[in-house]
């Protein structure tokens, strides 16, 4: 029997465990500023997410390792002033919380007092379990990543589909248990055999939301400036492009420069 779709007028961790038990999928992209979160969020996404990816997407890194916490709090607080529905979780960057839970403590408080952001995410699992339990028993939303993790980028040494072996699939399978056991309230699954993130989504009962993890999952998440075409240097298997903002956009200012260099702009009906 199908459950009627809920009406939400704020998302919370517990409504997006609400929709996974409803069979309602989630929806989720990133945003980094005001302008950009301020449209999602109108546009009725579930959950934004303000992603390491800022690094970059915003910053023009190779790889997401350069962002500091500073930054994250930057965008973070940006986002969370434009928002009125969505849920916004917030990445706790390289170096902020692997190697001590004390400083992983630190650093979601940080990023919650700060940046008013709703929970904060990080990648790994059984590794990064005590900065987990230290972070929840503080009271503060938790995310898990688990599958290709970017922080760890240069240990992997490629982009490539994580978990297609039955050693590492076993790994990634008792990792998303631990943290739903831990307290997690959901978990992004990066560009892992779509049958494997179908077997952990029904496996456990908190949301598993997919970035190339196939349709069996509870939701999807990709990267705002990827899905709306504005980067075209980046076309991965699993990314589907909503618009081609690249060319619209340098159609766009090609025109404005003409149009500077050609005297049309202003008119007499653009000017006091």
């Amino acid at each position: 029997m199908s459950v009627a779709k809920k009406d939400y007028k704020r998302i919370t961790t517990k409504s997006l465990i609400e929709m996974k038990a409803n069979g309602e999928k989630i929806s989720m992209l990133t945003a980094y500023d005001y302008t950009m979160a301020k449209i999602v969020d109108t546009a009725g996404i579930d959950v934004i997410l303000v992603g390491d990816s800022a690094s970059n997407v915003m910053a023009g890194h190779e790889t997401t390792l350069p962002i500091t916490l500073d930054q994250m709090i930057y965008h973070a607080s940006s986002v969370v002033r434009a928002i009125e529905r969505a849920l916004v979780v917030v990445d706790l960057p390289f170096g902020s919380y692997q190697s001590d839970p004390k400083e992983a403590l630190r650093s979601a408080i940080r990023i919650m007092k700060e940046s008013g952001g709703h929970a904060v995410k990080l990648e790994g699992g059984k590794e990064i379990k005590e900065s987990i339990k230290k972070i929840l028993n503080a009271g503060i939303p938790v995310m898990g990543h688990l599958g290709l993790t970017p922080q760890s980028i240069y240990k992997f040494g490629t982009y490539t589909v994580r978990a297609k072996e039955e050693e590492e699939a076993h790994k990634l399978i008792e990792d998303a248990i631990l943290l739903e056991r831990l307290g997690c309230f959901a978990l992004v699954l990066e560009k892992i055999p779509a049958h494997l993130a179908e077997q952990v989504a029904q496996s456990i009962s908190i949301p598993v939301i997919g970035i190339g993890a196939g349709g069996g999952v509870d939701g999807q998440v990709l990267v705002i400036h990827d899905m709306l075409g504005m980067n075209n240097e980046f076309s991965p298997r699993f990314l589907r492009r909503y618009m081609n903002l690249y060319e619209g956009m340098t159609a766009a200012i090609g025109q404005y420069v003409a149009d500077v260099k050609s005297s049309d702009f202003p008119n007499v009906n653009e000017q006091y």
